[in-house]
C-alpha cells in the first residue's frame, strides 16, 4: 500500500472518530452557544431582557439546523471558490512564465 493511501485512511479514521466520540460520551441535549450564553447571563442577572429578537423563528429545531448547515456550506463554497481561483491564476501565471522562458531559450 502506498504511503499516501495509508495516511489518507488514517486521517479518515481520525475524522470519523472526531465525529462519533461526542455522541458516545456526551449525554443530554445539544444546544447552541446562544442558548448557553443567555442562560449564564440570566443566572448572574435575573432581570436581564434580550434587546434583540429574531425577525423570523424557524418552525422547528431541525429546520433551524438545516438553515445553519446551508449557510455554512454556502460560506465554505464561496471561500473555496476564491482560494481555487487564486490558485488557478498563480498556476496560469507560472505556466505562462515557463513558456516565455522556453521561447526565449529557443532563439
Amino acid at each position: 500500500m502506498k504511503k499516501r493511501t495509508k495516511t489518507n485512511i488514517i486521517l479518515a479514521i481520525c475524522v470519523i472518530l472526531l465525529v462519533l466520540i461526542p455522541f458516545i460520551f456526551v449525554k443530554g441535549e445539544y444546544s447552541g452557544s446562544d442558548d448557553q450564553g443567555t442562560e449564564q447571563i440570566k443566572k448572574f442577572d435575573p432581570s436581564y431582557k434580550a434587546w434583540a429578537h429574531p425577525v423570523w423563528t424557524p418552525p422547528s429545531g431541525e429546520i433551524e439546523s438545516l438553515l445553519f448547515t446551508v449557510q455554512g456550506s454556502l460560506g465554505t463554497g464561496i471561500i473555496c471558490y476564491f482560494i481555487g481561483a487564486a490558485h488557478g491564476k498563480k498556476k496560469a501565471q507560472q505556466n505562462k512564465t515557463k513558456q516565455t522562458v522556453k521561447q526565449y531559450k529557443g532563439w
